[in-house]
């Protein structure tokens, strides 16, 4: 390779004309101006907008300060002119952060082309409370009877402000799930607060900036209390109260004055409850019961009758498992409008919104006090047009509201979320019209960093379907499904997905805040649970696939947004539930009973048919190779950080697991055991085959795969992977054939059959029509769009150079069944783009590199005499002969290469006799 500098000035004949770059996006912990972070050292970002080609950063200057105009005395930080490149996660190091406090900053840069920013835009980040000492309220619970389904708690206080008030806050958490309420009003647009942690050791608090929302003289800040995780129905074992049987709330606001001083408002004695509201029960699982009747006008207004109101009572516990919200929230992301609405059959009354989500329906009536409507939920239809919840098992997913009369109603519910597609109504009062149901998609509000696209309207489809499983599970905690009475924090599901989570969206605090929890639910030994938070308590078992989240998904966040954080908190874990393999395995490096789930739901004939020729793959192998896998990603964390005595031994620990792989698993003519497309996926992706016999694994992979038609035969552990082992392998052509395959097992199958979402089976919906096992058949489970990541960096080329993509790979797989590939993705850096097209006997490769990165271009099948570069032909000594094409390196910049483009012929696989 030519030194990096070379090719910063190849291309200065297209160059724009220079103008000075500027620092945007700025970012602190990944959030745009967060409010009430509790992180004492928190990380800033930015990003470099600048026209001109191969811009790196030289330099830069942080300046932080307690008021915007970052006069000397309010300036708590200024790094002064710094030389560096780095612009992503500069952790903070000025003057200790104060609690409670809002904190302005601004950057400015200097490019390698003598160029100087202007300051930035001013951004800020407002502390939380930094300890536990920082919390003057106390926790209060209204009377209430711990028994299931009982109406929704509320709680109100009023209080006196006579002076100007600068700013104010609320903080407030619960034993439960709560919605916050001042002067009639609901604070903040956050939805199912304080979220899912495990409660017992991590509970979220948020902060509120109620500043305009207070009056001079009295005001009332309320509070309503539902079940949510906490004390709700959670888990498929019917399993209520599993944190607590009492609901409760922590709030305090503080408010600053003009003069100063500043005032504490807090929950204590003084509220008062009542469990007599309009929400006459609540669950995750069961929905909502209201009967608007019984709502209690203005009770977050002054001069509401409190009288039959009872006190609270005050309670006691540990605020040392409070934490500020480092996640991103849940919102209200967007609204859908019915695309159908007709009779069934049998006359149900059912809504078609068009798109599998996870939210809820707005309701809007007109109608006679006393009346019901009661909305069901659901996924699909049956093969009759009939209405069908049997996979919902014990989910009654069901609103009920009862109308107070008087006008136009509408109700949205509280404390409660669905997954589905269709609703089914009854006691509607009237004809059933579009305008009346607005379906409400909610979920982590999580930037969208990632596009695709290509020729194929059904491959844009699956990518859709892709991205709307995400949407649909990623609701504070990873969840399996939205709709069933599970919707639990599987790891696994976690783990494989995790890699195309990240590009579809911005995904490093969602999973930095999980992971927390996994470290926390993690055994004493060092297993990691099936679930997290841990509702199950499963005897501490671990199953191979699930527990090595604990290591994949961290090194994962690293890769893709180069944060080392992330590994230096989920070290100690990462690295107890390794050493806990190791013991498990003893001195023979096999991890014998490792694999409580082996390949789940792979592809077989019968569920009951286990035999090897249908997909089974043995689970000592899998548990073996996720073994070896999670040891060299360990090693490798451990080189990041700096620790080369673990670096080295865990390292030693993978070769011992590879030998013993080859040993037990591995034929001397590169059959791998069990002779699955998972076995050789697993051996080939994680390293486990040695050199000489890789080519042989592939082609009997290769060999499965063809006498199968084209269709695949994995499960959740061999799926995410079985593209790319072709793609690395030389068989690009075979990933092609399976991505395209539109017949069952396929991920284009349920594509045919309407999916909207991913399906947690290959056939959740037969070919006749009729549904797999109700017991379990979700149709928005995300794990089987983990094939996302291939599309991504493979079909598109847009490949990882460099932790958090400082240098990057384009590197395309064009196919002649397909026209053309599209990716955009946005990194830490800015925008990235790769695709190309092939027309006429031309391929055009399209490449836009952001600011401060590098990149490698490979253009396949090419020969540098050939290529043009934005119609001009390329300098032959600004390219280097690779295998079977060229490479390019450039800077910052579009560019685009065109060269004539052969069919690639398709690569035979050659498999040894025996």
């Amino acid at each position: 390779m030519k030194p990096i500098l070379f090719y910063l000035f190849l291309f200065l004949p297209v160059m724009c004309m220079a103008q000075n770059p500027a620092a945007d996006g700025l970012t602190c912990e990944y959030l745009n101006n967060p409010v009430g972070i509790d992180i004492v050292n928190p990380r800033l970002s930015w990003k470099i907008n600048a026209s001109q080609r191969s811009t790196l950063q030289q330099a830069y200057n942080i300046r932080v300060a307690t008021d915007a105009s970052f006069s000397s005395p309010k300036t708590v930080w200024n790094t002064g002119k710094v030389n560096a490149d780095s612009s992503i996660l500069i952790t903070y190091a000025g003057t200790p952060l104060k609690p409670a406090t809002r904190y302005y900053w601004q950057v400015k840069v200097w490019d390698n082309h003598n160029h100087a920013s202007a300051w930035s835009k001013s951004a800020y980040f407002e502390t939380g409370m930094l300890s536990p000492a920082d919390w003057t309220a106390t926790w209060v619970e209204p009377k209430q009877e711990p028994l299931r389904k009982i109406p929704a708690a509320m709680l109100r206080k009023q209080f006196s402000v006579s002076k100007k008030i600068v700013s104010a806050r609320a903080y407030a958490t619960a034993h439960g799930l709560y919605e916050l309420y001042l002067n009639g009003k609901k604070v903040g647009d956050q939805i199912l607060t304080p979220g899912w942690t495990e409660y017992k050791k991590r509970l979220q608090y948020q902060v509120y900036d109620i500043t305009a929302m207070l009056q001079q003289g009295d005001n009332v800040i309320g509070a309503m209390l539902g079940d949510g995780w906490f004390r709700g129905t959670t888990g498929y074992i019917n399993q209520w109260g599993f944190w607590g049987k009492k609901l409760g709330l922590l709030c305090q606001l503080q408010i600053t004055y003009a003069d100063g001083t500043v005032q504490n408002i807090n929950t204590d004695g003084s509220w008062k409850g009542t469990k007599e509201g309009p929400i006459r029960s609540d669950g995750i699982y069961d929905g909502e019961t209201y009967d608007a009747r019984m709502e209690k006008s203005g009770w977050t207004a002054k001069g509401f009758d409190d009288s039959s109101w009872e006190p609270v009572d005050v309670a006691s516990f540990d605020n040392k498992i409070l934490v500020g919200v480092q996640s991103v929230p849940v919102h209200k992301i967007q609204e859908i409008k019915p695309i159908a609405i007709f009779k069934s059959p049998k006359g149900t009354q059912i809504i078609d919104f068009g798109q599998n989500l996870t939210g809820w329906v707005r309701l809007k009536v007109n109608g006679s006090a006393g009346q019901t409507v009661k909305i069901r939920h659901a996924e699909v239809l049956d093969k009759f047009g009939e209405f069908y919840t049997a996979n919902l098992r014990a989910a009654t997913a069901t609103i009920n509201y009862t109308l107070k009369g008087g006008g136009q109603e509408v109700f949205e519910p509280h404390f409660t979320f669905m997954g589905f597609r269709y609703i089914a109504v009854e006691g509607f009062p009237g004809e059933l019209k579009p305008e009346n149901f607005t379906a409400v998609v909610i979920h982590s509000d999580m930037p969208v960093t990632g596009q695709f696209t290509c020729s194929d309207t059904m491959i844009n489809k699956l990518q859709h379907n892709i991205q709307w499983g995400q949407k649909g599970n990623f609701l504070d905690i990873p969840t399996d499904c939205p709709q069933r009475d599970e919707r639990l924090g599987w790891t696994g599901d976690a783990q494989v997905f995790s890699r195309t989570a990240a590009f579809n969206m911005q995904v490093a605090p969602f999973f930095a805040k999980w992971m927390k929890d996994v470290a926390a639910d993690q055994f004493p030994a060092g297993g990691i649970p099936f679930v997290v938070p841990d509702i199950l308590q499963t005897n501490q078992t671990t199953s191979a696939g699930w527990g090595d989240v604990s290591v994949i998904v961290p090194w994962t966040m690293y890769q893709v947004y180069a944060d080392k954080r992330i590994l230096q908190t989920q070290y100690p874990s990462m690295k107890a539930y390794v050493d806990y393999i190791i013991k498990k395995s003893g001195d023979k490096y096999i991890w014998h009973n490792g694999s409580v789930f082996g390949d789940w739901l792979f592809y077989r004939p019968g569920i009951y048919d286990f035999s090897e020729p249908n997909g089974y793959t043995n689970p000592d192998l899998i548990a073996t190779a996720f073994y070896a896998y999670s040891s060299k990603l360990l090693s490798e964390s451990a080189g990041v950080l700096g620790n080369s005595a673990d670096e080295k031994y865990y390292k030693g620990i993978y070769e011992q697991v590879k030998k013993a792989f080859v040993r037990n698993y591995i034929t001397p003519t590169g059959r791998i055991f069990a002779d699955s497309q998972t076995g050789y996926v697993l051996g080939l992706k994680f390293g486990l085959v040695p050199d000489s016999l890789k080519a042989k694994a592939a082609a009997y992979l290769v060999e499965d795969v063809r006498s199968r038609n084209n269709h695949l035969s994995t499960g959740f552990l061999g799926t995410p992977y079985l593209c790319q082992v072709l793609s690395q392998n030389g068989y690009s052509n075979v990933a092609y054939d399976l991505l395209l395959q539109k017949t069952y097992p396929s991920w284009l199958y349920p594509v045919k059959m309407g999916a909207t979402t991913i399906w947690e089976r290959w056939d959740g919906i037969k070919t006749d029509s009729t549904f797999e096992d109700k017991s379990m058949n979700s149709f928005n489970h995300y794990s089987y769009g983990a094939v996302g990541d291939w599309m991504y960096q493979q079909m598109a080329g847009l490949q990882l150079g460099k932790a958090g993509y400082k240098h990057i790979i384009i590197k395309p797989e064009p196919n002649q069944k397909i026209n053309f590939a599209k990716v955009t993705f946005q990194s830490m850096y800015g925008q990235v783009l790769s695709g190309w097209e092939v027309s006429n006997g031309t391929i055009q490769v399209h490449v836009t590199i952001p600011p401060n990165t590098t990149a490698d271009v490979i253009l396949p099948k090419a020969h540098a005499g050939e290529v043009k570069l934005d119609g001009k032909p390329i300098r032959p000594d600004t390219a280097h002969a690779v295998d079977d094409g060229i490479t390019v390196s450039v800077g910052s910049g579009d560019y685009t290469f065109s060269y004539p483009w052969i069919e690639v012929k398709e690569k035979k696989a050659v498999v040894a006799t025996m």
